[in-house]
Order: structure tokens, then sequence, then C-alpha cells
């Protein structure tokens, strides 16, 4: 067994050891699924949680190159070492290497690639016109490339010029705003500083090192715009024909990027490459391991890159003394040592969050506590940040249910009355860097009338009163009877969208008058106005987490409710009335698990009494959009979201309300998974007779009792105990 103290708690958490296992759950990863298509995950070498993500860029300023990467790319343009993964934006990308002998065949450097590999911690690929091997692995705050030549007169370009962008920010040549570049005198470090812009504008230094001095440099030629330089150093290299590179980065300052290249890999003299790797490895088993699964090849492969897709962000940014630079732009102290980012909250309040207070409950803390450091530079709460800066970006402000959800799980146990100050904060007065904020507005008319709000404005209304319920549930736990009844008032405010007359939700204007034409169907067109975030009425209709039951009612009943999802889910798709969007993906009819705001709509079916049909369409999401291969994800993994979607289908559960305590049952997708806890409990789930054809759940006890009902209880689960589910050929009814 291994022994792991929680940061900050009174407590231990005991995991076993993935050494007890004839084959450790990160031989299953695949890092390549995703990379195809529009998952937008990257190949590279990432720490868990960790602050370096190293890996191939084949091409950027497009919508694929989200993540810098696309697997059927034929040539490779260099090395970066920071990414997103799944995202549907575009930024990061920062200090590209591209190693090569001769003379590049062209001017943006880019060679064929074959023989890629990549695992938890590693990736090499042959660069076959450059006659060279590029490996590189990570520790959490440094890269280390292996580059090996077919000549003992080697180059290296060095890109500060090159990154992520997109065609509707920033192009490459205008990316960086400014640049502070030094090579060392003994030849052997480029070092700096540089400020970029494209999704977001921030700042970060870096430090790059190699493992001998490079005998001769020249710098390339600026083009109109650009700021970062981009040098070619060339090395002789002894009969190994190896230069090996170390690469940290710091929000901070060059001093910072330093003591992380030092602190975690210290010195050429002392670094070792299988070791570095061979450590990189051991942390992931230490964390896949916290799930062990029984089942095929096919199925560990794609539930342990889930895992491993899940346990990428959020990041730690602070550098090795704790220092980061905040949402403001100032450079701040941690007191923890951690300050997380990439948090994409808009897409992983929904089931991510939720799975790491199960899995990763030693993290929640650090996350919340960045939610409210993040709060004090700026006065919000985040909404989505990468690289520590706040994007504004989507709706609604769905920390608030996260740092609900970590309070009443007992995760986190002080600072309750600052976190509730914050929320409510942020959910009350308009932020003036906000332009989705409208507080004034949405108390005025109980609603985003679409003539006040061009845009977005029916999913403003249903995500804005989902926080509110989460935020009336924490001012109740806190005494706060009077913000209790105001936001429980304003967390139905989706009845005031709801139209009878056709059954769905629908757009209003600021005298009560129905969007007309109405069609739910209709996504957006350009220049129309539209009342849906990534979506249609038939999608977010659903979209009511904190009161299920209410929406049923108004609907006209379970059966009327569950006439409506059938229609949802066997709809003909008609791109003619509906238009499309790239996000909106993976349709069954109406139905898109390549999006996440009806995510959970599979699991009303339960509230309706028909639980059969969410077991058979979640099987049927499972065989169909979850895939073991590069394009095998229908659309962005969001940050681990639509991984974490799969992780509790797979298991048999669901939060359906993300802040509920509690889960809805489906139906288990492997024969046998037991989730390893603190203390060293064990919550074991076991799906009898699981196959092809037995896909129906016949009865379900948890701890040899039959369960009443279709709910299990978050404490149930981090208690111990055992879920045993009888499957069989038919539905159950």
């Amino acid at each position: 067994m291994k022994f792991f103290m929680r940061l900050g708690c009174d407590f231990a958490f005991v995991w076993f050891s993935a050494a007890v296992w004839a084959a450790a759950p990160s031989d299953f990863v695949d890092p390549f699924i995703g990379t195809a298509g529009t998952g937008h995950t990257f190949p590279g070498a990432a720490s868990p949680f960790g602050n370096i993500q190293a890996s191939p860029e084949t091409g950027t300023h497009q919508w694929k190159y989200c993540a810098g990467y696309q697997f059927d790319d034929k040539n490779i343009l260099g090395f970066t070492q920071v990414h997103l993964n799944g995202t549907g934006c575009t930024d990061m990308g920062d200090v590209l290497l591209q190693p090569f002998c001769g003379v590049a065949p062209s001017d943006d450097y880019a060679c064929a690639k074959s023989d890629e590999k990549a695992s938890p911690g590693r990736y090499s690929v042959a660069l076959r016109d450059f006659h060279s091997r590029a490996e590189v692995t990570c520790s959490p705050h440094a890269a280390f490339y292996r580059f090996t030549y077919g000549d003992r007169k080697a180059h290296l370009l060095v890109d500060l010029q090159y990154g992520d962008t997109s065609e509707w920010c920033c192009d490459i040549h205008h990316r960086v705003l400014e640049n502070q570049t030094a090579l060392s005198e003994d030849k052997r470090m480029i070092s700096g500083s540089s400020k970029t812009r494209n999704w977001l504008e921030r700042e970060f230094s870096f430090a790059v090192l190699f493992s001998r001095p490079y005998t001769a440099v020249r710098q390339l030629p600026m083009k109109e715009g650009e700021k970062g330089p981009r040098y070619i150093l060339d090395f002789d290299l002894d009969e190994s024909s190896e230069l090996r590179v170390k690469v940290a980065l710091s929000t901070v300052s060059v001093k910072n990027a330093l003591d992380n290249l030092k602190a975690e890999i210290p010195g050429f003299a002392n670094a070792d490459f299988a070791k570095t790797e061979a450590d990189c490895k051991a942390a992931w088993d230490d964390l896949l391991s916290r799930i062990e699964i029984k089942g095929t090849a096919a199925q560990k492969t794609n539930f342990y890159t889930s895992m491993y897709h899940l346990f990428l962000q959020p990041y730690n940014m602070a550098d090795v003394n704790g220092e980061y630079r905040g949402a403001d732009g100032k450079v701040a102290q941690s007191k923890t040592g951690t300050y997380y980012t990439s948090l994409s909250l808009w897409d992983t309040f929904r089931a991510a969050h939720p799975l790491y207070t199960i899995l990763t409950p030693e993290r929640v803390p650090g996350f919340i506590d960045t939610m409210m450091a993040h709060n004090r530079a700026i006065g919000i709460v985040p909404i989505i940040t990468y690289g520590g800066k706040e994007t504004y970006c989507m709706i609604g402000n769905h920390s608030v249910p996260v740092i609900v959800d970590a309070y009443l799980k007992g995760l986190v146990k002080d600072g309750a009355e600052e976190a509730f100050a914050a929320i409510d904060e942020s959910l009350r007065h308009n932020h003036k860097e906000n332009p989705k904020d409208n507080w004034d507005i949405l108390d005025q008319y109980g609603y985003y009338p679409f003539d006040r709000i061009r845009e977005e404005s029916i999913s403003r209304t249903l995500e804005c009163a989902f926080d509110d319920w989460c935020a009336g549930t924490f001012a109740r736990s806190l005494g706060k009877t009077a913000a209790a009844d105001f936001y429980f008032a304003r967390a139905r405010n989706y009845r005031n969208v709801f139209d009878a007359s056709t059954g769905f939700m629908r757009g209003k204007d600021s005298k009560g008058n129905w969007r007309e034409p109405f069609d739910p169907m209709f996504l957006r067109a350009p220049d129309k106005p539209f009342d849906f975030t990534e979506g249609n009425s038939w999608q977010y209709t659903w979209h009511v987490f904190q009161a299920p039951d209410d929406l049923i009612a108004l609907i006209g009943g379970k059966e009327k409710t569950a006439q409506k999802l059938d229609a949802f889910f066997s709809l003909p798709i008609d791109p003619q009335r509906s238009g499309s969007i790239s996000d909106v993906t993976g349709l069954i009819g109406e139905y898109a698990q390549g999006n996440e705001p009806d995510h959970h709509a599979i699991f009303f079916y339960d509230f309706v009494g028909q639980p059969w049909k969410a077991q058979a369409r979640v099987r049927e999401v499972v065989d169909t959009f979850y895939l073991a291969k590069p394009d095998g994800l229908c659309g962005n993994d969001d940050c681990g979201q639509m991984s974490a979607w799969y992780i509790f289908a797979a298991l048999g559960f669901y939060p359906f309300n993300p802040c509920g305590q509690e889960y809805v049952l489906g139906a288990p997708q492997i024969p046998e998974a037991v989730i390893r806890l603190p203390g060293d409990k064990r919550f074991t789930i076991t799906a009898n007779g699981l196959s092809q054809a037995n896909k129906y759940v016949q009865s379900v006890k948890l701890n040899g009792r039959p369960m009443e009902g279709f709910t299990l209880s978050h404490a149930s689960v981090v208690s111990g105990g055992t879920l045993v589910f009888e499957m069989g050929p038919e539905p159950k009814k």
C-alpha cells in the first residue's frame, strides 16, 4: 500500500498500490483517443493536474486545432509546452521546439511524422524528413525532451512567436504583444518572458535548458507584426547523437521558471529521462487505480482513458514556491502551494466536479481555495478560467454549484461565510467586466427578455435559475433565511419561460409576448437572434436540474413527459429546420451527447417511471459515441466532462442534480468496479449477468438490501459498501 496525506485535512487517505495489478491501469490508457474529429484532445506528456502538457503541434488558426493537434495530419510543426484538453476555443501552445538535421525543407519547419507512440507521461515520434526522433516526458512543472539525431551536426528551432490561435481572435503573427528573451553566456539556456493575446491576454516566463552548449545561433527574420523571436541553434553532438532539453514555465518570473526546473528535474548531471518517465507513470497509476474494473480490453481502454482525460485538469499553475499570477494580473502567494486553472465550469460542473468529490476529494479544498482567491482578486467567483485569467465565456456562474456541493459534502469546512458572501455578490450585482450579468434585468422581469438580451436569453434564464437554487440551498444551510427565500424564488424563473401551449422553453419579450416564429429545433443562423446557447429548445427544455418533478408537471404529467422524451430521442434530424453548430454533435434524435446542456436528460426517464428507457439509451450512447480510436469521441472532451459522463454511465449512476447530494440510477456498462476510498474503504459495483443482450436492470441491492426508488446518496457511496445490479434481456416494468 501507499499512503498519501491530504494537505490541510485532519485525516489520511490510504490508496491501494497499482502494483497489485497484473497490468497497471495506465497501460490501458490511449492518449490518441479524441485527437481526431471534434474531440480536441492532445497526445503529449502531462502529469496528473500538472502545469505542463508537452505535446506536438500539427496546426493552428482553425477550430479543429483547439489542442494544436489532429491525428490525421501528416506533419508535425514542433512541440509546445502547454495545451487545452478538449475545449471549443483555442489558446496556449507556448515555446515551440523542433529538432532537425540538414536544411529544413519548408519555411514552417513542418516534418512528416511516423511511429507515433503515446502513454501517460510519455510521447515519441520519428521525424522522417529531419532524420531525428523526439521523445518527451515531464514532471508537474517541467518538460523533459530527448532528441536523437541521425547526424552529429544537429539543429533545433526555438520559436517564441508560435502559439495556438483562432480565426476569430488573432493571427499567429500578432499573437505576441511583448517579449524579452536572453541567451545565456554559457550557451546552454534561452529564457525570457512574453505577453500574448488570443482568446486571453496573459503573461508567462520560460526557461529552456540544453544538455550541451550550442555552437552557433541565428535569429530568423521577423514577419510583420511579430515580436517573438525564432532561433536556429546548432549543436555538435557526440556518438550518442542525443540532445536533451528541459523546459519550465511560470506565470510570475524567469527566476520562478528556473526554480521549477531545478526543483523537479535538477540538473542534467542527475536528470534521468527514464526515471522521470517512470515517476510520471507511477503518479498516473496511483490515481487511475482508485477505480479497479473488470471487463474487456476495449472497456478498460475507454474507462481508463476517460479517467486520464478527467485528471488532466484543473491543473495547478502555482510555481514550486507557491507563487502565481492571479486573475487581476498581480503576483500572489498560495498558502497551500496550489492554484488551479482550466476551470471550464460551464462544462465540468455537471459531472466532472461531482466525480472529483468521489475520486480525488483531497483536491477539492484546493479547487475552492482557488475560487475564493479568484473572487478576492476581481470580485467574482470564476466563470471559466484558462491560464489563471477569467474568460467571461459561456453563461451562468457555475462555480456556485461546485462551491456549494463541496461544503454540503463536508469536503471543505472553513470559510463558509466568505464563500457565501462571494456567491451572493456574484449572483446579485453586475460585474463591470462581465457582459452577461444583467441581474437588474433578471430581477425586473423574472427572466431575460429577448428584446433586452439579444442572445441566449432562455439558456441564461435556465442556467442562472439552477445557480440560484444552489445559492438558496447554501443560504439555508447557514441559517440565512431571507437570502434563501430570495434565491429559491429566483430559482423558479424557469417557470416564466415555459410555454404551456407548445410544451417548450421559449423566448419571451419584455411585454410578455412569445418569440415568433418559434421552432424548437432551431439552433442558430448567421445574423439572426437566438435564445439558446449551443443548443435549441428541445435540448434546453430539460435544463431544470433542481426541480424535475415540477417540470414534469408543467409538461402535463409523467405520461406526457415520457412521450416527449420518446420524441426527443427519435425525431429525425432536419438541418433545413435546425441549422448546425459545430459543438452540437453526437445526435440521437434531438439529444446531443457531444455537448453538455442535455447530458442529464436521459435520466429524466427515471422520474417518469420508465427507467428501462434510460438504460437502453445509456447503452446506445456508450456503444456509439465512446470508441477506442482517435475519432472515438463525438464532441469536444471539454476538460473532462465528456469523460466524466462515460465513467458515471459505466458505473451505473449519474449526478442528475450536480449539487443534490445524490445520484440517479442508470445501468452499469462494465461487470464490476471497485472504487477505492479514503480510510481503506471500498464501494463495489457488480452487474450480474451483464452482456450485450442483458442491458436492462432487473433489481438493485445496496449493501444486500433491495433499493427503494431510483436514487443513491453520495454518503452511501463514500461510506463504502456494495451495489449489486441483476441484469436481464427484457425491461423490468
